[in-house]
C-alpha cells in the first residue's frame, strides 16, 4: 500500500496486497521534489537537525501524531567506531581549547555556551569510556496524498510539526526515488 495507497488497510490473505506478483509499483513518475506513484504523490523529507537540547522523551510526538497526514517516519541508527569517536572527541577538545586561548589573548569574555560546549564533549567521552557507544541518527520522513495540491499542504503541515519537535527538515531534492525506497517502505535493514 505504499506505492498504491487506494489499496486501503486491508491486508488479509485475499487483499492485492498479500501476492507479492503486485508488491512493487504499476508506475513511478519522479519529479524534483516529489514522485507519483500508483495512486498517490509522495514527497521524502530529510531530518537534517536533531534537537541540540535535552527534551523529553516524547519529543517527536507532534510528527508522529500530526492529524489528517498519511506519512511514514523512518529512524536509521548507525554506531560510530570507538576508536574514530574518541579521536572526533580530542579534536573538539583541542579545538575548544584553541579557542579558549584566542578569546584570552584578545580579551573576549568567555561565556556559558561555551562551558555547555566542554560540559556536552566530556561527557560524550565518559559515555564512550564506559562502554556506551556513539550513535549518528538518520531521520527520513514520506509524506502521502491523493493529489499534488494535498501534498503541498501536507508537507507543510509535517515541516510545522518537525519544528514544534525542534527537528529542521529539507526535501530530498533529486532522490526523491531513492530517499522512497529506503524510508517510505516496511523493509528492515542493516548495514553489519
Amino acid at each position: 500500500s505504499a506505492y498504491d495507497p487506494m489499496l486501503g488497510g486491508d491486508f488479509g490473505p485475499t487483499s492485492p496486497g498479500a501476492n507479492l506478483a503486485h508488491a512493487g509499483p504499476l508506475a513511478i513518475d519522479e519529479h524534483w521534489s516529489y514522485l507519483r506513484h500508483d495512486s498517490g504523490y509522495s514527497t521524502v523529507l530529510w531530518i537534517s537537525e536533531w534537537p541540540r537540547i535535552e527534551v523529553a522523551a516524547h519529543f517527536l510526538h507532534p510528527l508522529i501524531f500530526a492529524p489528517d497526514v498519511r506519512k511514514t517516519l523512518s529512524i536509521h541508527m548507525t554506531p560510530k567506531n570507538v576508536t574514530a569517536a574518541l579521536r572526533q572527541i580530542k579534536r573538539d577538545k583541542t579545538a575548544m581549547e584553541a579557542d579558549r586561548r584566542q578569546k584570552e589573548k584578545i580579551g573576549q569574555m568567555h561565556d556559558l555556551a561555551d562551558d555547555q560546549e566542554w560540559a556536552d564533549v566530556t561527557a560524550r567521552e565518559r559515555a564512550l569510556i564506559a562502554g556506551h557507544a556513539e550513535i549518528d541518527y538518520h531521520g527520513w520522513i514520506v509524506v502521502t496524498a491523493d493529489d499534488l495540491d494535498g501534498l503541498r499542504g501536507a508537507v507543510k503541515q509535517i515541516e510545522r510539526a518537525a519544528n514544534q519537535a525542534v527537528c529542521e527538515t529539507r526535501v530530498l531534492y533529486g532522490q526523491q526515488a531513492q530517499g522512497f525506497i529506503a524510508a517510505g517502505l516496511p523493509l528492515g535493514r542493516s548495514t553489519l
